[in-house]
């Protein structure tokens, strides 16, 4: 990889781009951060929410495509690691090539239903889903009393239902081997996605793959550490191949 890699960062469930806000800063010489905003948040809060693999590829291939015009690579946390997932069998299935590396962040392979996912996201009640995130850890400190409750329940927990509908559409049909190696990244004291279960993404990385775990719970991505380790990462990735091999 001899010009800078670009990075496209897909966040998890129920967030906009903020947790790659300073990556850019900390990584800006070996790699250009694109952090990727879903639909129905931040900027784009106007636009309908995507809850099907289908559209969600289709806005994506559109909006990204002719950035893939040099190398890159793909992090995806939580949600954002099964749309890497889809977006990296998407892109080379067009022919645009494969991703160098597709990093994976906190996300448990297709085989295995996360236990934030219930059967049928769309028909679970709000208590149910929030009884689900209080039991992980998954909820900032407030929302369950005081003034802040009422608000976060009608403007964030909508999006959270919405993104885990489309995390379990994704997980579905997420079945294929991903192109390009891969590196999943587990919490040590990530309840969601445990890092045993993490390390089973190995059966979807024919091109090669690195297991790593980092201090923390689900959301890691938003500590200094992962910003790091992804520098050493790309490091050790850009020498393995300019020497021509793949990374195990």
């Amino acid at each position: 990889m001899t010009r800078r890699v670009r990075l496209f960062c897909f966040p998890h469930a129920g967030a906009g781009t903020s947790c790659f806000a300073r990556w850019q800063d900390e990584l800006r010489d070996i790699a250009e951060i694109i952090p990727v905003l879903l639909p129905g948040r931040g900027s784009r809060v106007r636009e309908p929410r995507v809850t099907a693999a289908e559209p969600l590829l289709a806005l994506l291939m559109e909006q990204l495509e002719p950035l893939l015009d040099r190398p890159f690579m793909l992090y995806g946390h939580s949600l954002g690691g099964y749309v890497a997932h889809a977006f990296a069998q998407a892109v080379a299935a067009s022919g645009l090539g494969a991703p160098e590396h597709v990093v994976l962040g906190a996300v448990l392979p297709p085989h295995r239903p996360s236990p934030l996912l219930p059967p049928s996201p769309a028909l679970v009640s709000d208590e149910e889903l929030v009884e689900r995130l209080a039991a992980h850890e998954m909820l900032p400190p407030g929302v369950l009393a005081g003034p802040a409750a009422g608000i976060w329940r009608r403007s964030t927990l909508p999006v959270l239902r919405d993104d885990l509908r489309l995390a379990e559409a994704l997980r579905v049909c997420g079945t294929g081997p991903l192109p390009g190696p891969v590196l999943a990244i587990a919490g040590t004291e990530d309840t969601v996605a445990p890092a045993a279960w993490v390390a089973e993404w190995q059966r979807y990385a024919s091109a090669g793959f690195t297991m790593r775990t980092v201090p923390g719970g689900h959301l890691f991505v938003r500590e200094r550490l992962l910003p790091v380790l992804l520098r050493e990462e790309i490091d050790r990735l850009a020498s393995g191949f300019r020497c021509g091999s793949s990374t195990n």
